[in-house]
């Protein structure tokens, strides 16, 4: 049978309260008591719950993640990240996922009013946004990674998506291609409109005629972007490369091109963005823009839980630079 906190407590003809206070260097036992307490739990082997222990110290030593949902392809890089970091500071990691909407969000509120975790990390908030900012105002810790471009007002990490769109604009022009195919993504994610205004800013300034002009919209999958070139082809439009928001949709439009019997790179260039494991697999391979994915886990967790050291969290975001990588897809 387990050794309990009870039978060193009757072993050792204290209370549980001086075994607790023993047990979490509290200070306010004699030094010949403690020492007889602690020579009993030697004795009897007696390993206390790791959680009683971080309740009476007023933490859990366990911090929470709050994902959109585990289907999105680079989530499992920022999860890495983020575990690879907290697991080495000696913390455990609680998932939570917005997949079934309100009831979802219920569970995860009610674990913070039971304090069942000690700081908050946050991967594209989309809608929980307010209620994050919220916990965040009524002292819970929090930092958000990715942000989408909705600006929170907590901490957070984020990158940078104009200069990325602009770096894809760059390439595309320079290596001859003056006729560009965008295919966007969800309108409400701010980083769409980063990423376009980036593009279509380098556009304007190498004096193309109606920048941006060939925008077709998409979701960040395979099928709609997929869908998407499908549709700008069989509407006539004339385009030499692509430039998609996401490589998903970057891998959608190498299909599309595939079954149309244009050839990638020589007809049509094709350049995404996130730089998720599929890029490198492609066929072609995918030049992408790399966005610092892992990276962003590890940063958000270091600020957390420096924070939890006693280090203040800061409210204006932390960027981390895109790089272009260059593939078979869009050479140079």
């Amino acid at each position: 049978m387990r050794v309990t906190i009870a039978d060193v407590a009757r072993t050792a003809a204290v209370s549980k309260t001086t075994v607790s206070r023993v047990l979490n260097g509290k200070g306010e036992v004699d030094s010949t008591t403690a020492e007889r307490v602690r020579g009993v739990i030697a004795e009897l082997g007696y390993v206390p719950s790791s959680r009683a222990v971080s309740l009476a110290r007023g933490n859990s030593r366990t911090l929470a993640i709050l994902v959109p949902s585990l289907g999105w392809p680079w989530i499992s890089q920022i999860l890495q990240g983020v575990s690879d970091t907290v697991e080495a500071a000696g913390y455990g990691l609680l998932l939570f996922t917005c997949n079934r909407g309100e009831q979802s969000i219920a569970q995860f509120t009610s674990q913070v009013t039971a304090r069942a975790f000690d700081g908050l990390l946050a991967i594209v908030p989309g809608d929980t946004l307010p209620i994050l900012e919220h916990l965040h105002a009524q002292g819970l810790p929090a930092v958000v990674i990715d942000d989408q471009g909705q600006r929170p007002a907590l901490p957070s990490v984020a990158t940078t998506n104009v200069a990325g769109g602009a770096a894809a604009a760059h390439h595309l022009l320079d290596t001859g291609r003056l006729n560009p195919l965008v295919v966007a993504g969800p309108p409400q994610f701010g980083c769409v409109q980063d990423r376009l205004a980036g593009f279509r800013s380098v556009l304007r300034e190498r004096g193309l005629p109606r920048p941006g002009a060939l925008v077709v919209g998409s979701e960040f999958t395979v099928p709609s972007g997929q869908r998407a070139v499908e549709r700008a082809l069989a509407e006539g439009r004339r385009f030499d490369s692509v430039f998609a928001l996401n490589d998903q949709t970057a891998v959608g439009a190498l299909t599309a091109l595939r079954a149309a019997g244009r050839s990638v790179p020589e007809d049509v260039a094709v350049i995404g963005f996130d730089d998720v494991p599929m890029a490198s697999v492609a066929d072609p391979q995918l030049t992408t823009v790399r966005q610092p994915i892992h990276r962003m886990g590890e940063t958000a967790a270091r600020m957390l839980l420096r924070h939890l050291d006693g280090t203040p969290l800061r409210p204006e975001p932390v960027v981390l630079p895109t790089e272009l990588v260059v593939r078979a897809s869009a050479p140079y």
